[in-house]
């Protein structure tokens, strides 16, 4: 499998275990590893081959900057409070305001596009029209202040 498929399905992965942490929420960085190493989607994987995936350094990486990352989509999210975001759609804006943030070997483009993708495998598109402009807003803000 290419690095391009292999990032999209472990930001699938991610996108499937940050979503399910939104309703059983971790406490701890040990709670983030044993609910990513109990995912179904986690395959073969286990201990510290699956610790060291791009999944679960996303996974933890949105798990530990949520708050930042929340207090970015709403400065971007006109309008609209991150309280009253869609779980999908908000868990879909963390992960990508991470990789935005803090995966710069990604570039912005093909964030968004991923992002854009999960969204239409997870949710509808009228939430992915809401979802671009945040993350265009975003990706835009960062260029300028660089």
């Amino acid at each position: 499998m290419g690095k391009g498929k292999r990032r999209r399905a472990e930001r699938s992965q991610a996108i499937q275990v940050l979503y399910s942490l939104s309703f059983i929420p971790a406490d701890s960085p040990e709670a983030v590893r044993r609910a990513f190493l109990a995912s179904p989607q986690n395959g073969k994987q286990v201990g510290e081959d699956a610790l060291a995936s791009y999944a679960f350094t996303l996974v933890e990486g949105v798990w530990s900057k949520s708050a930042q990352l929340d207090e970015i989509i709403a400065r971007h999210a006109i309008n609209w409070r991150v309280d009253r975001l869609g779980r999908i759609e908000l868990t879909l804006l963390r992960l990508a305001v991470f990789e935005l943030l803090f995966c710069r070997d990604v570039p912005p483009r093909a964030v968004i596009n991923e992002a854009l993708d999960l969204g239409r495998a997870y949710s509808g598109e009228e939430a992915i029209r809401f979802v671009n402009g945040i993350l265009d807003s975003v990706a835009r803000s960062l260029e300028n202040a660089q």
